[in-house]
């Protein structure tokens, strides 16, 4: 396990954290099933956030993931076939805004 990953995984645990008290919020590992997203923190069923391959993933609106990745904040996630996802953004390696982005990332869940 690189460090980055560990990384990711420690971020990801600060924002199920952060977020644990919220209603209908799932936290990573809940609901034992053990397929894709079984490790993500999650509202009624759908991803907020994950850690894949390193890095901190979180789902947001396009114009939103746009304009993160114009800003540096991070960079368009890729599927394993390696297409972008257009309302997914892998977040760089500053902290600084994971829990203000986690929450947007929770309403946008929610309102979907």
């Amino acid at each position: 396990m690189t460090a980055m990953t560990d990384d990711s995984r420690r971020r990801l645990a600060a924002l199920a954290d952060a977020l644990a008290g919220e209603p209908g919020v799932q936290l990573p590992g809940e609901g034992g099933s053990r397929g894709f997203g079984s490790g993500a923190l999650k509202a009624g069923g759908s991803i907020v956030a994950m850690s894949v391959d390193g890095a901190l993933v979180l789902k947001l609106p396009r114009a939103r993931v746009q304009a993160l990745v114009a800003a540096g904040a991070g960079t368009p996630f890729r599927n394993g076939r390696g297409a972008a996802m257009r309302e997914w953004i892998a977040l760089g390696p500053d902290d600084a805004a994971d829990l203000d982005l986690a929450r947007e990332s929770l309403a946008f869940v929610r309102d979907a």
